[in-house]
């Protein structure tokens, strides 16, 4: 099932404003979705960039988002556990909680992704991308995606 993923920060295939990369204050932006079928046990949430020069390089990971959750603030903090139980895990900068763009030249594509899942996962914080992937097989209910666009200057 199809899940509506949106920012008020950017558009589909729009830029992503400075604010929320290495050039500004590297918070996350806010995201907000709707459509998420019935019988969600919990969410993830993946922001990757697959234009990276070595490889798809992970920016963002978190998992275990209430089932009633339908947005996410600016800046969540960098915390391996929220107060609402959400889990974060390690980006590729090996830090906890959303890493924002800074591409070493030319224009990024940034592929938010939202995963509605029919569990909550068992998985400790700080997952890497690598093991949510894992421990969502078979698991995922439906799923959107938001992408943005950065590029230096």
């Amino acid at each position: 099932m199809k899940i509506e993923l949106s920012s008020p920060a950017f558009k589909q295939g729009g830029s992503i404003p400075a604010a929320y990369t290495c050039d500004g204050n590297d918070g996350s932006p806010a995201l907000a979705w709707k459509g998420a079928p019935a019988g969600v046990k919990s969410f993830a949430l993946i922001c990757d960039d697959p234009d990276a020069p070595g490889g798809t390089w992970v920016h963002w990971v978190m998992y275990n988002i209430p089932p009633k959750t339908t947005s996410l603030p600016e800046s969540v903090p960098a915390s391996k556990t929220l107060g609402d139980g959400s889990m974060q895990g390690v980006n590729d900068f090996r830090k906890i909680g959303y890493g924002g763009p800074c591409p070493p030249g030319g224009t990024h594509r940034y592929f938010f992704k939202v995963y509605a899942l029919d569990a909550m996962l068992n998985l400790g914080p700080g997952a890497t991308k690598a093991a949510l992937l894992k421990a969502m097989d078979g698991h995922i209910i439906g799923q959107g995606e938001l992408v943005g666009a950065y590029s230096r200057r």
